[in-house]
């Protein structure tokens, strides 16, 4: 059972409403300044955690780019496999005597042996001489 929470604009404006008979005009003020500094707080610790990772893993990349490749998975494993391939293109040597023009030699798989009549555990039949 998947619950998915949608916050159209008419239920934004009850909850604002809802919220502004409880507070009442004396104390919104005072709320809205507390949630101001609550947010400011969580900013800030996001934004010195986000800079302690990127000291310990300076290659990670930033925040809006995870956020995006999360929200489409296949092109984050593109984006991996093609950095694997350029790192193994780099680490591999390239044997020079290869070229375009060298002819691919492809030999054919040899045929399954079967047993043979003579291989058989049994004698064979004198009627077939």
């Amino acid at each position: 059972m998947e619950v998915v929470f949608s916050l159209s604009p008419i239920k934004i404006m009850v909850i604002v409403a809802v919220i502004l008979l409880l507070l009442g005009p004396d104390k919104l003020p005072e709320v809205a300044q507390k949630l101001g500094s609550w947010w400011r707080t969580i900013k800030n610790l996001q934004e010195r955690v986000e800079s302690e990772v990127r000291q310990a893993i300076p290659d990670l990349p930033s925040s809006g780019d995870l956020a995006r490749l999360a929200r489409s998975p296949v092109n984050l494993l593109n984006q991996l496999a093609d950095r694997v391939d350029a790192k193994e293109a780099e680490d591999s040597p390239v044997d020079e005597s290869l070229t375009d023009e060298t002819p691919l030699i492809v030999r054919p798989a040899p045929a399954p042996s079967t047993p043979r009549e003579s291989d058989a555990s049994t004698p064979p039949d004198p009627s077939m001489n």
